[in-house]
């Protein structure tokens, strides 16, 4: 273990969450200080609270997954939604200047328009169609604004071994239903939990600042990361491919959320693999998870 890792203290907030708990496994891996804060003991929405945290651990680094990301519910909560996301944000952004520590935001591929058929650089045009999109992009102006030592990642189609995502879910409804109609006219890329926690503790321990967009390499459509996850998992489910305008939801999502990686190229961070190779991964380990579990349930009984 470098000095440097030795030397350094993270605080995450949103520790229990998606990526918040595989960022945690990752820093405990690599030897480094952490501290894991989350929403039943750490409000990011109390200013002061945030400062009178940040003075006590003393971090040299936060990294913020926290954030209101229930898309649809948002449309309906825009207030509670730019809380959490904006002032939440500028809270914490605030409590870094206070100390000096650096602070790695993570952000989305909402903040796009989502047009046409290019890779969206990191300092490209945005404009976000949805209320969760643009408290993530103010989130990222405040933190702009505030610090000079930041990262801001944005991420896009989050899944892994933790909390809700449209994995579990195909696995869930797979076992439901026959046939699901599922999206094919929103082209983007998965991104694993596991393989981004590691980018992202390179990142923290690095002075690299600046706008980057972090993905698993490779894009697909809904329907089609649908038909990949029945594959993998044996499963004989047929998927309707229907497009956008025949699945109403309340938000409005960016048809385009292809993201360049060139920026990671540019100063020498590794790219995260193949999303298959990572569906592969996370499937592996929910199987054996779930045997874990049936086996000590065995054991109990």
């Amino acid at each position: 273990m470098s000095k440097e890792c030795v030397d350094i203290k993270i605080l995450v907030t949103g520790a229990k969450g998606q990526l918040g708990t595989d960022i945690m496994q990752e820093l405990t891996a690599r030897g480094i200080s952490s501290i894991g804060v989350d929403i039943d003991g750490f409000d990011i929405t109390d200013r002061q609270a945030v400062s009178d945290a940040n003075r006590l651990h003393q971090p040299n680094v936060v990294i913020h997954c926290a954030a209101h990301t229930a898309v649809d519910k948002a449309e309906d909560e825009p207030e509670l939604c730019r809380q959490i996301n904006e002032e939440g944000t500028r809270n914490i952004a605030l409590a870094c200047k206070e100390t000096g520590a650096k602070m790695l935001y993570i952000s989305t591929d909402y903040v796009f328009e989502g047009n046409g058929s290019h890779f969206h650089k990191p300092h490209d045009p945005t404009n976000p169609l949805s209320v969760y999109g643009k408290t993530k992009l103010d989130g990222e102006i405040a933190v702009q604004e505030i610090l000079d030592k930041f990262f801001i990642v944005r991420i896009s189609w989050v899944f892994g071994q933790h909390g809700n995502n449209f994995v579990k879910t195909m696995l869930r409804l797979g076992k439901e239903r026959d046939s699901l109609n599922v999206v094919c006219d929103q082209i983007g890329s998965p991104t694993y939990t596991v393989d981004l926690a590691k980018l992202l503790c390179d990142m923290a321990v690095s002075e690299k600042y600046g706008v980057y967009h972090a993905t698993n390499e490779g894009v697909c459509s809904w329907a089609e990361f649908a038909e990949e996850i029945f594959r993998q998992a044996g499963m004989d489910v047929v998927v309707n491919r229907i497009a956008a305008v025949d699945y109403p939801v309340r938000a409005r999502r960016p048809y385009n959320s292809r993201l360049s990686k060139d920026c990671l190229d540019e100063v020498g961070f590794d790219r995260l693999p193949e999303w298959k190779d990572a569906l592969t991964n996370v499937l592996v380990s929910r199987s054996k998870h779930l045997a874990k579990h049936e086996k000590d349930s065995n054991h109990s009984q």
